[in-house]
C-alpha cells in the first residue's frame, strides 16, 4: 500500500518546486499558462519569491514528489487554485484529491469564500475532480457551458455564508 502525503512548500523548497513544475510542463505543456522554457529560465530568487507569495502544496507518494498545486489570493474574499498537476503514474491514487483538499482547506482557513480555477475544455478528468470538491462551471457571457476564446472555462467554488470563517 502506498503512503500519500501533502505538505506546504516554503521558499527553501524552491529546487523541489522547480523540479516538479518542470516535470508538469514537460508532461502537459498545454495545461498551463506558462512554458517550459520560461520556467527553466527563472532564477533562484524568482522561485523563492513565487513560493513566498502563494501557498504551494506538494503531494508525495512513498516520499517521492508526485503532484503540485498552488493557491493565490486575488482579492479580499477570493483566491485562485493554480498549477494543479499529478504525475501520470500517480493519477487515480487519490493524490489529486489530497492536493485539492489541502488548497481548499487553506482557502477556508484564510477566509476566502470563493476559489476559482481554469480547466481546458475536454479535460473531463479535471472537471470531475473539481466537481467532487464543490466547483461548478461559471456562466460565461452567453452560455454557462461555453469555453473562452482560449479553449478554457472557469470553475468556481463558493462556500455558503453559514460555512465561512468569521
Amino acid at each position: 500500500m502506498t503512503a500519500l502525503t501533502v505538505r506546504t512548500l516554503d521558499p527553501d523548497d524552491w529546487r523541489l518546486c522547480r523540479a516538479v513544475r518542470i516535470a508538469a510542463l514537460t508532461d502537459a505543456p498545454e495545461a498551463f499558462g506558462s512554458t517550459l522554457s520560461h520556467e527553466e529560465s527563472l532564477s533562484e530568487e524568482r522561485w523563492r519569491l513565487r513560493l513566498a507569495g502563494r501557498s504551494q502544496f506538494l503531494a508525495e507518494e512513498d516520499g517521492a514528489p508526485c503532484g503540485l498545486v498552488g493557491v493565490v489570493p486575488v482579492g479580499p474574499r477570493a483566491a485562485d487554485l493554480i498549477s494543479m498537476w499529478v504525475r501520470p503514474a500517480s493519477r487515480g491514487t487519490g493524490a489529486a484529491d489530497l492536493l485539492v483538499r489541502a488548497a481548499l482547506g487553506w482557502a477556508d482557513e484564510h477566509g476566502f469564500a470563493e476559489v476559482r480555477l481554469r480547466v481546458i475544455e475536454g479535460n473531463g478528468a479535471a472537471e470531475r475532480l473539481y466537481a467532487r470538491h464543490g466547483f461548478r462551471r461559471e456562466a460565461a457571457s452567453g452560455s454557462a457551458e461555453a469555453p473562452g476564446a482560449d479553449g478554457e472555462f472557469t470553475m468556481v467554488r463558493v462556500r455558503p455564508a453559514a460555512d465561512r470563517v468569521r
